[in-house]
């Protein structure tokens, strides 16, 4: 059998500077080579005559060079001619500053050309084309794979160094599949998926081979998710919380009412807690729809019937929010709650912790600091974490054995389509707040360019004089050659010295200590500071009611769940918010994007979107659900193949839920390859 972890530099026509370029993309071993999929694909197996090629069009000829080729020097560069012709008409193949193509034609031979043709005034033209020599099919004549590239390599060597792996691969692979999967669902063998993928003789080929990896891909998340959701179920007996501790005492002391999805969604909650199974819950709902009352309200039953409950967030600063809101609620009810973060005091730490062993605290909210072994509980039943996406899988369970079974109720803030939800989540229940409380405002929305830039920093100007607050968000922290993007550094030395002088200006990015995030942080919501630029770290943020002002920079570089997730930090109090998306770009995509951010504030709307305009890979970003990322599936277009793998792992499990039986060996496998880094199976 060939070895797939063997490093990539092994490969045949990968040298030292190759391998860079490779783990660049992320490609370590011959494994990842394989599995490092085409984004597209360009048919360049049929040919055309001359004579019928439209301008504009890119076509495959096969042509005569009648011909030498000749140089021509232009204005600080050179410009190389052929001619050449077939049975149909005459073209000039140019290209620009490369003399060494001089030997590569010859007079009187056959060339296959793949280029963009120019048809002017009766004269064809094909610009910078690819060719093959006579019945070559290295560059034209099939169907060629496109991959995503980064910065200095290029197709045609991509392409090579693919070849060669396949070459070393091909008849060797190891079926990942058992055959009776392989026969029900018609599937295609492992070897030649592999090889079709990247190199099909046609695209029915494209289209079998393509279908086995998705279906493959799909399945093993899917068996993976089930796997893990019968293990808990199949777990001791959860806690019964007391039917006597009513939620409804805390819904009638608050200040405000509660939407009907809230009330709900607490329902859903409350039979959990007084059921004995396990609640493993996902509660999805939309930038500021209330998810912080729902998991107050479920602290106050676990408390009230005898037991603690934890609050992990993502940050200090939202640990210390949740901490103020859970006290000016539950205070009254005399609930004990404290905060362990990791910047308090080593005295403070130690006392909080003996408190909260011996059950004198009730309620703990905390950051990643409640995972750490000298956190002790007396008596855990109930664990909420809050933007779930920044936790993961194992921390969720790690805080979750530190009780007896305790219920896990998961927030996240991040909007995905439902029927996405059911099949990413399949190891929690789910939940959602689909209703915006009465008091939020719509958050006006405009996409503007650069040339606009001018207009925004004069309204920007008058909220501030008016007594507001801005945001302005930039993606990158330092200056990239590649994209060119204005980094938060630069910015903020512009605004602060040239634009806004007049304002406090500071900045905040992913890279500065947690310590000196919350602290910014807090100087921007006691309103020390006017315009705060920052990276995405703001997404996941604190309610500052007075900044009503959101400016985006570079908005096409975002997804749109992302921006609008950025745009939910502004709208929170009682002034009229607005958020202003700066874009460069005229592609359809750049503008379909930005009309959807102003024609709807609506998550999941958009999250519909963006999973349509972008893809899966994308849409997810950096997996944020703790899901190993997809390399080829697409959740939007590869739905229906989706229900198929979820069937079939329904399936397969109800026969065998531990997957042991002989047959099964190879999906076991299958699922520690591709979960081992993230969930223990």
């Amino acid at each position: 059998m060939v070895d797939l972890y063997k490093d990539v530099k092994y490969i045949k026509g990968v040298g030292p500077n190759r391998v860079k370029l490779l783990n660049k993309i992320g490609i370590f071993t011959l494994k990842d080579l394989i599995t490092y999929y085409p984004r597209t694909y360009e048919d360049r197996s049929k040919p055309k005559n001359l004579y019928e090629c439209q301008d504009g069009e890119e076509v495959f000829v096969r042509a005569i060079a009648c011909s030498r080729l000749s140089d021509i020097r232009l204005r600080g560069r050179t410009m190389q001619k052929l001619l050449i012709r077939d049975e149909t008409a005459t073209a000039e193949a140019m290209w620009f500053n490369q003399s060494y193509l001089k030997s590569k034609f010859e007079q009187g031979k056959e060339y296959g050309f793949y280029g963009r043709v120019s048809k002017k005034y009766g004269k064809i033209e094909l610009m910078s084309p690819q060719f093959d020599e006579g019945n070559s099919t290295k560059n034209t004549g099939r169907i060629i794979p496109i991959y995503p590239l980064t910065y200095n390599l290029s197709q045609n060597n991509l392409r090579k160094i693919m070849e060669n792996g396949i070459k070393e691969v091909y008849g060797n692979l190891e079926e990942t599949l058992p055959n009776y999967i392989l026969d029900e669902y018609k599937l295609e063998k492992i070897n030649k998926a592999v090889k079709d993928i990247h190199f099909p003789e046609g695209f029915n080929d494209f289209n079998t081979a393509r279908t086995r990896l998705v279906f493959e891909e799909l399945l093993s998340v899917q068996l993976a998710l089930l796997e893990l959701k019968n293990r808990y179920m199949n777990e001791e007996k959860g806690i019964i919380f007391d039917k006597n501790v009513k939620i409804s005492d805390v819904i009638n002391s608050l200040p405000f009412k509660l939407t009907g999805a809230q009330r709900r969604v607490l329902e859903e909650i409350e039979g959990d807690m007084e059921s004995d199974k396990t609640m493993n819950r996902l509660l999805q709902g939309d930038v500021g729809s209330g998810k912080t009352v729902v998991a107050m309200c479920s602290a106050y039953k676990a408390v009230k019937s005898g037991y603690q409950a934890a609050i992990m967030a993502p940050t200090a600063i939202l640990a210390n929010q949740h901490l103020e809101n859970f006290r000016n609620i539950l205070e009254k009810f005399d609930i004990k709650m404290e905060l362990l973060i990791s910047g308090i005091t080593k005295k403070k730490k130690e006392d909080i912790l003996q408190r909260l062993e011996n059950g004198e605290i009730d309620i703990i909210i905390g950051t990643h600091a409640l995972i750490e072994d000298n956190v002790k509980f007396k008596n855990l039943g109930l664990v909420v974490t809050d933007e779930q996406h920044r936790f993961g899988v194992k921390q969720r369970s790690k805080i979750a054995s530190k009780g007896n079974n305790p219920d896990v109720l998961v927030m996240t803030a991040t909007p995905i389509p439902r029927t996405l939800a059911l099949i990413l989540y399949g190891d929690l229940d789910i939940s959602i707040i689909d209703e915006l409380p009465p008091n939020r405002k719509k958050i006006e929305t405009f996409a503007v360019n650069k040339n606009m830039t001018d207009r925004v920093n004069a309204f920007i100007k008058k909220q501030i004089d008016e007594g507001r607050q801005a945001y302005i968000v930039c993606p990158l922290v330092e200056e990239n050659e590649e994209m060119d993007l204005k980094s938060v550094e630069k910015l903020y030395e512009t605004y602060k010295t040239e634009v806004f002088p007049e304002y406090k200006v500071e900045y905040i990015h992913g890279k500065l200590k947690q310590k000196e995030k919350d602290e910014i942080m807090d100087r921007f919501k006691k309103g020390e500071i006017d315009i705060l630029i920052s990276t995405t770290v703001i997404e996941v943020g604190v309610d500052v009611p007075n900044s009503n002002i959101m400016v985006i920079e570079n908005a096409e570089r975002f997804g749109l769940a992302q921006l609008h997730q950025l745009r939910g930090r502004v709208g929170r109090g009682e002034y009229k918010s607005y958020c202003i998306l700066k874009y460069e770009g005229k592609g359809e995509t750049v503008r379909k994007r930005m009309k959807v951010m102003c024609d709807t504030n609506d998550g999941f709307i958009i999250s519909e979107k963006d999973l349509e305009l972008r893809g899966s890979g994308d849409f997810f970003g950096t997996m944020q659900h703790g899901l190993p990322e997809f390399k080829i599936a697409n959740l939007f277009e590869d739905m229906q193949i989706l229900k198929v793998a979820q069937e079939a792992a329904i399936k397969i499990l109800s026969k065998d839920p531990k997957l042991e039986n002989k047959e099964n060996v190879l999906l076991k496998r299958l699922i520690r390859d591709k979960f081992q880094k993230r969930i223990e199976i």
